[in-house]
C-alpha cells in the first residue's frame, strides 16, 4: 500500500496566532497534529513541542525497526512516545510560569501496509472516507461526549452546547496521560482526515463529505476545508492532514518490461 499525504494550517478569522500544529513524514508514513491549549503563546509552544518531539522520537524508532515490526510494537512505541512529549511539555509547564497550565490535544497516525494505528488525546479527530461515506474513527475525550454516552444530550442538542470545547484528556497537563489506540484495515482508495475542532466545530461531517467527495485532489480538498471553516466563522485554528492509500506499486523486471507484460 502506498499513501500520499498533504496538510494544511491557518489561525483562522477570530485569532491572532496559530496554536495547532501539523507535521508527516512519508518515509515512515506517520502523521500528527496537535491543538494547544493555553494563555498567551503557551498553546503554541505545548503542541509545537508535541508535533516535534513524537515526529522525531517516532520516525527514528520506526526507520530502526523496519517493515518487520509487528504492530503491536508500533502501539508501544507510540504510546511510550506520547508519555514522554506529555512528560516534557508537562515539566515545561511546571518549572516556566509563562507557560502555566499549557496543554494539547493530540492525533496521530502510523500506516503499515494495509493497516493503520490511530492514537489520539482530547477532541481533536480522525475521520475515514470510504466509498461515498464519511465516518469518525475516534471519540472525543470531552465532557460533551461523555453526556451524549450517557444519553444526557442527544447529538442534535450537542452541536449548541456551551460546553463543547470542555476535554477530558490533555497532553501535558497532568503528569502522566493514557494515548487511546485503535487499529483499522485500510482499503485502496481510503482517505483520511485528521483534523483539530477549528474544523469540525465549523464545517459538519455532510459538508466534510462533499467536499472530499469532489475528488479534486488532496491539496485542494486541504484548502476547501480550511476555506469552509473559514467561511462559516473561522472562530479558532483550522487544521487539517490528509492521507490517501493509493495502492501497491509493482516492480517489473527489464525483460517484462521489454516484452510489455505487467
Amino acid at each position: 500500500m502506498n499513501y500520499h499525504f498533504c496538510a494544511k494550517s491557518d489561525p483562522g478569522r477570530a485569532r491572532q496566532n496559530n496554536e495547532d500544529s501539523v507535521v508527516f513524514d512519508e518515509g515512515t508514513a506517520m502523521v500528527v497534529l496537535a491543538d494547544g491549549m493555553g494563555g498567551y503563546n503557551a498553546g503554541e509552544i505545548a503542541s509545537g513541542m508535541a508535533t516535534a518531539f513524537i515526529k522525531s522520537e517516532l520516525s527514528r524508532w520506526l526507520l530502526e525497526a523496519g517493515r518487520d515490526a509487528l504492530l503491536r510494537e508500533v502501539r508501544r512505541a507510540m504510546e511510550i512516545c506520547a508519555s514522554n512529549a506529555n512528560l516534557s511539555i508537562f515539566n515545561a509547564a511546571t518549572n516556566n510560569t509563562q507557560y502555566a497550565g499549557m496543554g494539547t490535544t493530540l492525533v496521530m497516525g502510523v500506516f503499515r501496509g494495509d493497516k493503520l494505528l490511530v492514537g489520539h488525546i482530547g477532541d481533536s479527530r480522525c475521520y475515514r472516507w470510504r466509498a461515498g461515506a464519511l465516518e469518525q474513527i475516534t471519540k472525543d475525550h470531552s465532557l460533551l461526549q461523555e453526556q451524549i454516552d450517557a444519553g444526557l444530550i442527544s447529538q442534535e442538542q450537542a452541536v449548541n452546547s456551551p460546553i463543547k470545547n470542555l476535554v477530558t484528556r490533555a497532553l501535558g497537563v497532568e503528569e502522566a496521560v493514557e494515548l487511546e489506540v485503535n487499529e483499522h484495515t485500510v482499503e485502496v482508495g481510503d482517505v483520511y482526515l485528521l483534523c483539530s475542532d477549528g474544523l469540525s466545530d465549523m464545517v459538519d461531517d455532510p459538508a466534510i463529505a462533499r467536499i472530499i467527495a469532489s475528488g479534486v485532489g488532496l491539496e485542494k480538498v486541504a484548502s476547501e476545508l480550511v476555506d469552509a471553516a473559514n467561511t462559516n466563522g473561522g472562530r479558532d485554528n483550522i487544521s487539517v492532514i490528509l492521507a490517501q492509500a493509493l495502492g501497491r506499486v509493482e516492480k517489473r523486471g527489464l525483460i517484462a518490461r521489454l516484452l510489455g507484460k505487467s
